[in-house]
């Protein structure tokens, strides 16, 4: 009898490993990937739902690339690398940079693009540089948990400047389209996009911040090494076929690698 129930206890021992195996194997057939949904022309969401831009296309491209089916997440900005670290999503593709603090946090892959901030002030504004003197006075805009809100706070702030900052981007420039602030502090590229589709000429690029280079690069949780060098994999091969040069010319007419 105690021969049995232990023959018994090892089949179904051995049935739920078997079983777990499965699981794991199919968990790593399909990829949850989150985003912001509110950094044009990175991730933003169209009036009828649709994630798009130069994350969603990125992500899009490493999953055909890699052979996994991939669904497509939003989660706000503040909570996203709690989000991940719950086990909520696998990756994070939002234009995320790539920094010390963060990294204690999480592992990245290699970067997917590089960017500089850049400040941009009213057009009948007397600012005309980015140097912390030249913002003594003004109210800075930036979106909170960023580089730029780091740079904001560290930076100008103590050149007697007031930083405030936003839950999105499009916030930030909202405010200073609506006169409530003086500038707006952002990653280049996003600034360059809003001034051409969306700032109706309220604005002017006053210039890239000197030494504020970032690499974005794609999070994910630090135990996930094997993920993080799939990516890597990835990336090195969209880059090489040219399936990246063809993404990123939908949207720049510039190297952004």
């Amino acid at each position: 009898m105690q021969i049995s129930r232990w023959i018994a206890s090892t089949a179904a021992a051995a049935m739920l490993v078997m079983a777990a195996g499965s699981l794991s194997a199919q968990a790593q057939e399909k990829l949850k990937i989150a985003t912001e949904g509110a950094y044009p022309p990175f991730n933003t969401i169209t009036a009828d739902g649709k994630l798009v831009g130069f994350d969603i296309d990125i992500a899009n491209a490493l999953c055909a690339q890699m052979k996994v089916e991939c669904e497509l997440v939003t989660q706000d900005w503040d909570g996203m690398i709690p989000a991940l670290q719950a086990r909520k999503f696998d990756a994070i593709i939002a234009s995320m940079s790539i920094t010390e603090e963060r990294k204690k946090q999480v592992s990245f892959t290699n970067k997917y693009y590089t960017t500089p901030l850049s400040l941009v002030a009213l057009k009948d504004s007397d600012i005309a540089s980015t140097e912390p003197a030249a913002l003594a006075g003004k109210t800075v805009g930036a979106q909170a948990s960023t580089t730029q809100a780091d740079y904001a706070q560290d930076v100008y702030i103590k050149a007697g400047a007031e930083a405030k900052l936003y839950p999105t981007q499009e916030e930030a420039v909202a405010d200073l389209m609506n006169g409530r602030l003086d500038a707006v502090l952002s990653d280049k590229f996003v600034l360059m996009d809003w001034m051409k589709k969306s700032s109706d000429g309220c604005c002017k690029m006053v210039g890239d911040v000197k030494g504020t280079e970032t690499e974005a690069g794609i999070a994910v949780r630090k135990e996930d090494n094997a993920l993080r060098e799939k990516l890597n994999a990835a990336i090195d091969a969209i880059v090489a076929d040219g399936t990246y040069k063809k993404i990123q010319a939908k949207y720049f007419d510039f190297d952004i690698y």
